[in-house]
């Protein structure tokens, strides 16, 4: 079994169907033996990036992650920290979260951005 955590663009390229999540990340995604996780940051960042017009997304994000199996991840005290306490390598807030709670809860990113895995992330290319 993973653990495994959606960056926001894997979320909705997972709702969507599409095509830029790669074939082996649709696989794990799938696998029921694996635990999938979406962060309560991940749908913040979607409901402002909604709000603001710049991408469209289902509504009532919480029973959509609910209906695809998926577990939610809250935010708790010691994730805020230790975002805080990042390098500097990255400067969205709500990259630096998911990159702090999958260094906290022992889970794996799946993502295509190439600034999370220098900060010693287990990440998994989603375009595989």
């Amino acid at each position: 079994m993973r653990r495994l955590l959606l960056d926001t663009h894997v979320l909705l390229w997972w709702l969507a169907d599409d095509d830029a999540l790669g074939v082996q990340t649709r696989a794990l995604i799938a696998d029921t033996r694996n635990e999938v996780l979406v962060s309560a940051a991940t749908v913040w960042e979607i409901s402002i990036k909604r709000a603001k017009g710049l991408l469209e997304a289902p509504d009532e994000m919480e029973a959509v992650v609910a209906s695809e199996g998926f577990s939610a991840l809250p935010i708790s005290l010691r994730h805020a920290e230790q975002a805080g306490a990042l390098p500097d390598l990255h400067r969205d807030p709500f990259d630096r979260m998911l990159i702090a709670q999958t260094q906290s809860e022992g889970l794996e990113l799946l993502t295509v951005d190439a600034l999370i895995p220098q900060y010693g992330t287990r990440c998994h290319d989603a375009r595989q």
